[in-house]
């Protein structure tokens, strides 16, 4: 990806296709269509995480590259999205297609409780 024509045609459909939401992630996941990268450090994601990540800081993406599937769309993730945006833009210049989570790894962490997260957890079991 070419940073200075990305950023010369940039507007709000480009705006807009930088980032998902947690819906549509979820789908994404049950489908088996996206890969979740977590781009917090690894200590970070050693005491809490989902199931569904890959952990990959973003201090070590650049060596990591080989890990993350270009076949799939790589949507990165931490607390809130500060993170995980520098972790999308990278992918995207080394050719990935990648997106961010707008609400955070800590807007996840709210969404999927009680109700949403039994449906979430048998949905994918069913997928397995």
């Amino acid at each position: 990806m070419d940073l200075e024509k990305y950023l010369s045609n940039f507007d709000y459909e480009a705006r807009k296709k930088m980032k998902i939401q947690i819906p549509e992630l979820l789908e994404l996941l049950k489908k088996d269509e996206v890969q979740f990268v977590d781009v917090r450090f690894k200590e970070e994601f050693e005491l809490w995480h989902f199931s569904f990540s890959k952990n990959i800081p973003l201090n070590e993406m650049p060596d990591r590259l080989v890990e993350i599937n270009k076949d799939k769309l790589v949507v990165t993730a931490c607390p809130h999205y500060d993170r995980a945006i520098m972790g999308r833009m990278f992918l995207m210049q080394n050719g990935f297609n990648a997106r961010y989570l707008v609400e955070g790894l800590l807007g996840l962490a709210d969404y999927l409780r009680g109700d949403n997260a039994k449906h979430f957890y048998n949905s994918n079991k069913k997928s397995e």
